[in-house]
């Protein structure tokens, strides 16, 4: 279903167009834009991806491929209940505060929301099926108390993620509320 990004022609063309959506924000950026960025023509451009579109929704991708990967090799981890998930949650979120600090941050989590939901959804379900997959591990272990089955937590813990960053309270609040739910989170759930 999903893959990682490796021709480097196209990664290219995804860190340009990140770099150019952060900047002049999704409307304004044109796909000459993008291959300036890229180092390439606007032609080669269309032959990796057809539009701005379908460039949001590549990177949306791999940002969900990427975030599952940090994501399950930060619980993974060895610690206490608060650390490895403070851990999976700081892994999850890292790079947010950058898009946020953004001008056009909000513009661009807009436009992902629109362009690529079925992917932003899938994504949230791999997240939450991570989280829910090392609860109950940790709840069979007697590590965790849970008020609600470990699928529901896990959903719980990534919907609280992404409510964070579509609120808008900037890069800095941002990064302190992820801090302070991370904290509730594990320090609620570990049986002390």
């Amino acid at each position: 279903m999903t893959e990682t990004v490796d021709d480097s022609r196209q990664r290219a063309i995804l860190n340009s167009a990140f770099q150019a959506f952060a900047t002049y924000g999704f409307r304004k950026t044109s796909m000459d834009d993008i291959a300036r960025g890229a180092g390439m023509s606007r032609p080669a451009v269309y032959l990796h991806f057809r539009n701005k579109e379908a460039i949001v929704s590549k990177l949306t991708e791999a940002y969900y491929v990427e975030k599952s990967a940090v994501v399950a090799e930060a619980l993974a981890t060895a610690g206490s209940v608060p650390e490895v998930l403070t851990r999976a949650i700081r892994a999850q979120t890292e790079g947010m505060a950058r898009i946020l600090a953004s001008p056009h941050g909000l513009e661009m989590l807009d436009n992902t929301k629109s362009l690529s939901s079925e992917i932003i959804r899938e994504g949230e379900a791999r997240l939450a099926g991570l989280y829910a997959d090392w609860l109950a591990q940790q709840e069979q272990a007697g590590r965790v108390r849970l008020v609600a089955d470990a699928a529901e937590t896990g959903r719980t813990i990534t919907a609280t993620l992404k409510g964070l960053k579509l609120i808008g309270a900037g890069a800095e609040v941002y990064e302190q509320q992820v801090a302070q739910i991370a904290a509730l989170i594990g320090a609620g759930l570990e049986i002390r």
